[in-house]
Parts: structure tokens; C-alpha cells; sequence
């Protein structure tokens, strides 16, 4: 039908899901941990290589906490994070009583300004005698950030990376997987990612010391004894066995998906790139390899004589769902008092951007009918 509602990323399932699900039932493995968490771990760690261990939890955003508590960020400590992301990336750094220090960035990636993080890292030396506890760099949207001058300017003053690849899973920087940089990657399996567990994340960690810790913490800190003890406080974060399954069966399509959310990206391309004052993201080099989990473009509006939120309510009166960038963490009321440091950058995409139909379920036909409707609102 021509009026379909064109949705912006749904789940899509392989038909291999039910299977691992019906086992879990079949077998009571119906809580957190069992049989399908593990094999789970497996895949995920063979997909990182590098040596990576991984623990699969609730949620992306209990994996930036649990890598937080690994590396003791606590009260009074401050935590460096990209401006332009997902309020998830920032809000564990104040559940640990911490302070988060928002960094703008750069325009090629749109992912954190390796210069201003280091101005930023200089600027907190000076002003509070001691140098922010970790980094939290974003890849936004799937776009690979420039992680190799990032990982040597923290190597340079000691300081911890936490990759959030929450947008990111699947991407590559020189053919190495986005997470696996750092001392700790984060990987997220909402609903809309590239594949998908009901809800649940991922910890990648750089050992099995390391992975082993962080079971513990996401078990309620459970000490090894025949009752209940507790010396540290602990977190109910663990994936459960039935959500491991819908995993199992998610990345049997991973390929799939990455294939086809790159392949509407070149449709994009074709169809709007010669458009004057539109601008879709892709690689900024070849170094770059995104899974462009959501396609976005730029709309200029003094050469198309529109905004982005005159074309987002077009296309929401024609069924096709659309959706602004992120507003940058450090315009946001909730860290009003939080330090930052801006080039503009940020600010500047959020006036102009708007993420596109890019989900599995989206075909050429559709990405047609969106180039169309948005091309119709351009008046020039």
C-alpha cells in the first residue's frame, strides 16, 4: 500500500528465535543466567576477537554503569562525556555520585572533538588538581569516532576509555570492531538496534578477571557462601535466559542487517545526494566502516528553504516516521550544572539534522517514497 506506515527501525526476527526460546521453557531456564546467556557470551566474544570478554546484561546503560564501578568512579570523581548522545550515556556517571564533563564535537563523525578533549582533560587538571576518572567517547548513529587519536590522548594522561558502541554494534575502525578499543565497550540490544533481545546490553571487557567482577557486581554482589553475604553493594543486572535466546537467533541475521542498513545508505545517497543543501552521512574515510544504524541527513535551510522540523511533520503527515538528532547533553536541563565544552558543533547538527527510515523492514520502494516527500518540501 502506498499509505504503509514506513517506521524508522523495527525489530525483525529470523525465524531462528523461538527455538532457543522453546528450549529455555523446556528446560525451566526461564530466569537470569542458563545455558542460552552463555552461548550468547560465546558469539558476542567470538564477534570481538582481541581477546575480549563479555557479560550480557539488562541494558546498555547498566553496561556504562558496571564499567563505571569497575574502575572505581565514585562521588566527587568526574567523568568526560561526548555532548552529542543519548541521555543513557551520561546519567550513569550520576548514579555513582559523580560529575559528568560534556565534550562537543567534531563535524566529520559528529562524535567527540579529540582537540577539545584534550582541552577539556587539561582545563579540569587546572581547575580541580586531579584528572577526570574515565572517557565515555559515542559512536553516533554507527558512525566510527576518531578512537585512535582519542585511545592516545588517554594513554597519554592515564586515563580509561568507555566506548559507548550502544548505536554502534557491528561498525569498524580499520577493520577493528567499535568497542574494543578501550579498557571497556558497551553494547546495547534494544528494540531498534541492529539486532535486537526485547531489552538487554553487553559489557565488553578487556579479561576475564574483569568479566568475572562484573558478574558479580550484576549478581547483587553475592559473596561465595552457602547464605546470603554481601560486602559490596550489587546490582539485579543480568540478561535472562530467555532474552539470550531471541540473542542466539539475532545474530545468525547480523550480516543481514549490517548489508542492508548499508545498502539504504547508498540508496540515500543516490537519491538525495545531488539535492543542494541536503547532506546524508556517510564514512567520513576509508578508514571508517559504519552500520549506519540510523541514515541521517543534514538540511540546510537557507539552500532548500526549509528546516528539518517543517520536513519531520511532512513526512509524519505522509506515515513515514522520522526523528530529530540528539539534543546535546549540555543544553539539557537535567545537567544545567554539569562543565562543558562546545565548539558548536553540536548544537548546530541538532538544528539541522533528522535521522531517516533505516530499519531492516525498510525497502528501496520505501526510501523512494521518503526521498520523494522530503525533496517536495525543499523550495528551491
Amino acid at each position: 500500500m502506498a499509505n504503509n506506515k514506513i517506521l524508522l527501525c523495527l525489530a525483525h526476527m529470523s525465524g531462528q528465535e523461538m527455538k532457543y526460546i522453546q528450549e529455555a521453557f523446556d528446560t525451566n531456564w526461564v530466569v537470569p543466567l542458563g545455558p542460552n546467556v552463555n552461548a550468547f557470551e560465546e558469539d558476542l566474544e567470538q564477534l570481538c576477537g582481541e581477546d575480549k570478554r563479555v557479560v550480557a546484561l539488562s541494558s546498555g546503560t547498566a553496561a556504562i554503569h558496571l564499567a563505571l564501578v569497575n574502575l572505581g568512579v565514585t562521588r566527587g570523581d568526574e567523568v568526560i562525556c561526548q555532548s552529542m548522545t543519548f541521555s543513557a550515556s551520561a546519567n550513569p556517571v550520576v548514579y555513582q555520585g559523580a560529575t559528568p564533563v560534556f565534550v562537543d564535537s567534531e563535524r566529520d563523525s559528529w562524535n567527540i572533538d579529540p582537540n577539545l578533549l584534550e582541552e577539556a582533560i587539561k582545563d579540569r587538571i587546572a581547575k580541580t588538581g586531579k584528572k577526570p576518572k574515565a572517557i565515555i567517547p559515542v559512536y553516533l548513529y554507527g558512525m566510527p569516532a576518531r578512537i585512535d587519536d582519542i585511545m592516545e590522548i588517554a594513554r597519554r594522561y592515564e586515563i580509561p576509555v568507555i566506548e559507548d558502541s550502544a548505536e554502534a554494534f557491528g561498525s569498524c575502525y580499520r577493520g577493528q570492531l567499535c568497542g574494543t578499543f578501550g579498557e571497556f565497550g558497551i553494547m546495547s540490544f534494544n528494540g531498534n538496534k541492529m539486532i535486537t533481545t526485547s531489552g538487554g546490553g553487553a559489557l565488553i571487557c578487556p579479561d576475564e578477571a574483569a568479566k568475572k567482577k562484573t558478574m558479580f557486581y550484576a549478581t547483587q554482589s553475592r559473596e561465595p557462601m552457602p547464605y546470603y553475604l554481601h560486602k559490596e553493594i550489587g546490582y539485579n543486572y543480568r540478561m535472562s535466559n530467555i532474552c539470550a535466546g531471541i540473542g542466539r537467533g539475532q545474530m545468525t541475521i547480523l550480516d543481514e542487517h549490517l548489508a542492508h542498513h548499508k545498502h539504504l545508505c547508498d540508496r540515500y545517497v543516490e537519491l538525495l545526494g545531488d539535492v543542494d543543501g541536503i547532506t546524508v552521512h556517510t564514512n567520513p574515510d576509508d578508514r571508517c566502516d559504519s552500520n549506519y544504524w540510523l541514515n541521517t541527513i543534514i538540511i540546510d535551510p537557507k539552500k532548500t528553504g526549509t528546516d528539518y522540523e517543517t520536513v519531520r511533520l511532512h513526512l509524519d503527515a505522509c506515515n513515514i516516521e522520522s526523528r530529530p538528532l540528539w539534543k546535546p547533553m549540555h543544553t539539557q536541563p537535567v545537567f544545567s550544572g554539569a562543565p562543558s565544552y562546545v565548539n558548536g558543533v553540536s548544537e548546530d547538527l541538532f538544528t539541522m539534522g533528522l535521522c531517516l527510515p533505516s530499519g531492516p523492514w525498510v525497502s528501496d520502494e520505501d526510501v523512494e517514497r521518503v526521498a520523494r516527500e522530503i525533496i517536495a518540501c525543499c523550495k528551491h
